[in-house]
């Protein structure tokens, strides 16, 4: 399944407590299970002023709608090409 990094830009959101990042969590598992296997939630980033979150999907508009229906930002959504790391350097 294809992979996507999405930006979502939330001001302060670095100062989110630790409760309301459980909660926006929950809301967002509980969308991914009305949409189905098809959008996967891997793991997120949290820093200052944006959330980078990585997701499996089929597709670029599950992830749009799985963002609608949970009422979160999705400034930017881009498809993974390829990845990279130091092993990549190597011979």
């Amino acid at each position: 399944m294809p992979k996507f990094v999405i930006e979502r830009a939330i001001p302060n959101v670095g100062a989110t407590s630790a409760a309301d990042l459980q909660a926006i969590s929950q809301k967002s598992c509980g969308v991914l299970n009305e949409l189905g296997p098809d959008v996967q939630w891997v793991h997120s980033y949290v820093t200052g002023e944006k959330i980078y979150c990585v997701y499996n999907s089929t597709s670029e508009e599950l992830i749009r709608e799985h963002a609608r229906r949970g009422g979160f930002p999705a400034d930017s959504v881009a498809r993974v090409v390829t990845m990279i790391d130091p092993t990549t350097a190597e011979d």
